[in-house]
């Protein structure tokens, strides 16, 4: 091969990558946006208000008064309508229901945003053969995905008044991790693939990736549970550093996922753990070509710190909690990004 061929070959595979980049992040853009749309159906209480799972037909919503009326007794046969909600008028389970509709129907639209572009990319032979496995395991977790979303809502059909909050915890990280894995992969093919971590700086940023992912995971059983419209003071909880009623639950080990208090300080302690981490993360790299990516990193936790301790104060209205759940995001996308970077 000539040395044009050669470099014509390696702007066309450029192209290919910045291609498949712009595709993948506008994927992941969606994904963001579903998982806050997934928070405010949990902070409105309306993802109980479609009880049938249809993937296909399930996609246009009642057309009819006599369609809405038919969603609305199937609502009122389960508990959340007949503990919590009864007497709601049809008006307001339609408000409910366009909320979780909007939900599964970003699902379905985030299906199609990656699987049409990819047979295309396929087709016209622009994906180079390495990253189709990974391709084709990120559809099928987006198929899990859908899945462990219907197993979630049936938690909440029968005998509960809401989802549980285990299912809960995994539907949303699932969906994170999906959201880690397109970022990832468009960093990728934007700045050349990372490798491994080579040094105490890269692996101290990768750890802390992890740190804030199960971080987002505590939050879920925050959110699972409503731990954050009770004990609305803050640095104290219930009056105390540390607040009697912890370990109240029988056995142990439920009182970190079922216990209000204990799930909710819990999620405050990492999160100081977190900040802690990340300042000490900054300190050593700040004369290391790491450092302004560490600096950005510490910005976004100190900032998410201070919204969530906003949001407790107050008891979580609805435009904070969505806020804060984005924030979690945007801190999850800066950490990968400063990890990445360190990896390459």
């Amino acid at each position: 091969m000539s040395l044009l061929s050669r470099i014509n070959a390696a702007e066309r595979s450029q192209a290919d990558h910045r291609a498949i980049a712009i595709w993948l992040a506008c994927v992941a853009a969606l994904v963001f946006i579903m998982v806050v749309v997934g928070g405010l159906t949990r902070l409105t209480e309306s993802g109980l208000s479609i009880t049938e799972w249809k993937p296909v037909t399930g996609a246009l919503p009642p057309m009819s008064e006599e369609h809405w009326q038919a969603e609305f007794d199937l609502y009122r046969q389960i508990p959340q309508y007949q503990l919590i909600n009864k007497g709601m008028s049809l008006a307001e389970f339609k408000t409910i229901y366009w909320w979780e509709w909007s939900h599964r129907f970003l699902g379905r639209l985030i299906g199609l945003a990656f699987f049409v572009p990819f047979v295309w990319f396929l087709v016209r032979r622009r994906v180079e053969r390495a990253l189709v496995p990974r391709l084709v395991f990120l559809f099928v977790l987006g198929g899990m995905q859908g899945v462990l979303g219907w197993w979630m809502v049936m938690s909440g059909l029968t005998e509960r008044t809401e989802v549980s909050q285990y299912r809960l915890a995994a539907h949303l990280g699932l969906a994170t991790l999906i959201y880690m894995a397109l970022v990832w992969t468009v960093l990728d093919l934007m700045r050349g693939k990372a490798t491994r971590a080579l040094d105490g700086i890269a692996k101290a940023a990768l750890a802390l990736v992890i740190f804030v992912f199960l971080q987002t995971i505590l939050g879920a059983f925050v959110a699972g549970l409503r731990a954050g419209a009770v004990y609305n003071t803050w640095p104290l909880m219930d009056g105390a550093w540390l607040p009697e009623g912890l370990m109240r639950i029988s056995p142990l080990w439920h009182n970190f996922f079922e216990n209000h208090l204990t799930v909710q300080f819990q999620h405050r302690i990492a999160a100081y753990l977190l900040l802690l981490a990340t300042l000490w993360h900054w300190f050593a790299a700040r004369r290391t070509p790491a450092a302004q990516g560490a600096a950005l990193l510490t910005l976004a936790i100190v900032a998410q710190a201070a919204l969530g301790i906003w949001t407790v104060l107050w008891a979580v209205p609805i435009p904070l909690g969505a806020a804060h759940q984005a924030g979690a995001l945007i801190v999850l996308t800066v950490a990968l990004a400063h990890a990445h970077r360190l990896m390459r």
